[in-house]
């Protein structure tokens, strides 16, 4: 059988049949969520999503190109036919302000939307990594207390034991904040 894939570091994604129950549930579960909070957003955070959604799309700079293209193009004389109504593009100025404005008060609505859910799914992470290292740690134990048992020596004692310790999230976070603060101090 010829295989392209030899000496390649890649292989094929898994058929989505073969994916894991549960993997297939956790997808699942974080799409119902998407759903869920999407359909708990207020009227106004829906608006404001839409009028992101629209004005960070090409439809929007082809709007814009038309629109103030020719506003630029009828008050310069370059139109025939089309009498000028903006000749010193101040009326212009004062649109295109109006709308910076209104349009970066949308963007920050939906950016503080997007912040929430990323410390959401942050905070997720983090109780995750803390139930694995807690079951990491309790699985040494176990290892340890087995091979204790069967009388098989560690290569490193010191090191065992250090894995068997449990990490307190405060002393590791007061450690970070500590470097942050004292980058010189080596812990």
């Amino acid at each position: 059988m010829n295989d392209d894939r030899a000496g390649s570091p890649t292989v094929p994604p898994p058929a989505p049949d073969r994916l894991s129950t549960a993997l297939r549930r956790n997808i699942r579960a974080v799409e119902e969520r998407r759903k869920r909070q999407a359909a708990e957003a207020s009227r106004e955070e829906r608006i404001a999503e839409a009028v992101t959604k629209f004005t960070g799309s090409m439809r929007f700079v082809y709007l814009h190109l038309g629109l103030y293209g020719g506003w630029i193009l009828i008050n310069l004389g370059i139109v025939p036919g089309l009498p000028r109504f903006d000749p010193s593009f101040v009326i212009l100025a004062m649109v295109a302000s109006v709308e910076a404005i209104f349009l970066s008060t949308f963007v920050l609505i939906s950016q503080n939307r997007m912040a929430a859910a990323a410390d959401e799914r942050a905070d997720l992470d983090l109780q995750i990594s803390l139930l694995a290292e807690h079951e990491l740690t309790k699985l040494a134990e176990m290892i340890t207390d087995i091979t204790d048992h069967l009388g098989i020596p560690p290569r490193d004692r010191r090191e065992v034991e250090e894995i068997k310790k449990d990490v307190a999230p405060e002393a590791v976070l007061d450690e970070i904040q500590t470097q942050q603060n004292d980058p010189g101090r080596r812990g």
